[in-house]
């Protein structure tokens, strides 16, 4: 079942980029390429943001990129990344950039808040390759904490907060899991 969902994701994807006429491929390959490195190398990650929620929600949801958690930045094994077809693109205090297979864009984040959720992942196989997944409470968390930083687009905000709303709305077993502050962003939401 979680596949089915993964394989809409990269439908939708692959429309997007036909349809813009820039290729006519997925991230599938650059996930995979990307979950064995990592695991080849012993790094605890968790794949977050877009294709987390692809795996954890049933209505389709499209993203063009994939997001990694990291404890550290420096425990991204780079030299393996470019030996598999990955280039790095730049580096940020937080965060690194890099392009996969099929210029997928891939960013790397070591943002501390999410340290403790790299323990609590799913496993979710792909074509035999085993893909660590933000698990889903902790995935609500984060899109209400992404949702409500200023520091974030208003588009990026609106999204993440969409996504946490389509999460509980899915699985209301979740509010219990919220704090008192996380409740009030999303019954602050228009209804």
């Amino acid at each position: 079942m979680v596949l089915s969902r993964l394989d809409i994701g990269f439908a939708l994807d692959r429309q997007w980029y036909v349809l813009r006429g820039e290729m006519e491929s997925t991230k599938r390959p650059a996930l995979i390429a990307l979950a064995k490195v990592l695991d080849e190398s012993q790094t605890l990650y968790a794949i977050i943001g877009g294709v987390a929620v692809q795996v954890h929600r049933t209505e389709p949801r499209t993203t063009l990129d994939i997001e990694v958690a990291v404890e550290r930045l420096d425990m991204v094994p780079r030299a393996k990344l470019q030996a598999a077809g990955f280039r790095l693109g730049g580096r940020f205090v937080h965060s690194e950039n890099w392009l996969g297979p099929d210029s997928v864009p891939v960013q790397f984040t070591d943002d501390a808040a999410l340290a403790s959720a790299l323990h609590r992942t799913i496993d979710v196989d792909l074509d035999g390759v085993r893909i660590r997944v933000m698990g889903r409470t902790d995935l609500l968390h984060e899109k209400l904490r992404a949702g409500s930083d200023p520091a974030r687009r208003r588009s990026k905000r609106l999204q993440d907060l969409a996504d946490a709303q389509g999460l509980l709305e899915e699985s209301p077993d979740l509010r219990a899991d919220l704090s008192e502050h996380e409740r009030a962003i999303l019954d602050a939401l228009p209804s």
